[in-house]
């Protein structure tokens, strides 16, 4: 297995990273929140998971041991593989989760694309007990920088599609988010806009 990955960012998309590790490109899978604080051609540290399947080997990287230590454990959880582990966490910090499977907030959990009440009743009688208590630490999701450039709208739309919404919730995202895009001809952190966007869906 591999535990973490050291190396130069050589890209990212609105989903993956791709780090250079000894001349060879490993592509990470990673939240919204993970990607914005990677840098290109900076070196990046990432704890990783690896999830094996019979026709493919997928590697999700995290922002800290936290957010990788929750993504495996919701997988114990009946239903829960690693795309909707990884789309709880991209609405949802590590500990937003805990407060809301020990508080058995169902409302909070179904938020998420992809899980129903009977999911988020299923994911609270199977972790309820083994998640861990809040810390009261990092109690809303992480701050997002502002962005520019209309060439956002439809990264960001692809983005949420791709998480589990549907085109009319993503379409109204956006238009949630449009505020704050400045037209100054700045360059977009789409992956920031994304982030706004996915906060605003699990509001509504």
């Amino acid at each position: 297995m591999i535990a973490f990955v050291t190396g130069r960012v050589a890209a990212t998309t609105l989903s993956t990273a791709v780090l250079e590790v000894g001349g060879v490109g490993l592509e990470l899978r990673c939240t919204p929140n993970t990607l914005a604080t990677l840098h290109l051609g900076q070196q990046a540290s990432l704890p990783t998971s690896m999830v094996v399947r019979e026709d493919s080997l997928t590697l999700f990287g995290f922002l800290d041991e936290d957010e990788k230590s929750v993504f495996e454990l919701l997988q114990t959880a009946s239903g829960v593989g690693p795309k909707l582990a990884q789309a709880m966490l991209a609405v949802l910090s590590p500990e937003q989760l805990r407060h809301a499977v020990t508080t058995e907030d169902l409302a909070t959990l179904t938020a998420v694309p992809g899980i129903g009440r009977k999911g988020a009743q299923r994911i609270v009688l199977e972790l309820k007990d083994r998640i861990g208590a809040p810390t009261g630490t990092a109690a809303g999701p992480r701050p997002a920088p502002t962005a520019a450039d209309e060439a956002w709208r439809g990264q960001v739309h692809a983005g949420l599609v791709g998480l589990g919404w549907s085109a009319k919730e993503a379409d109204k995202a956006v238009e949630a988010v449009a505020p704050q895009a400045p037209g100054d001809g700045e360059q977009p952190d789409v992956a920031a806009l994304l982030r706004a966007a996915l906060r605003s869906l699990s509001k509504a």
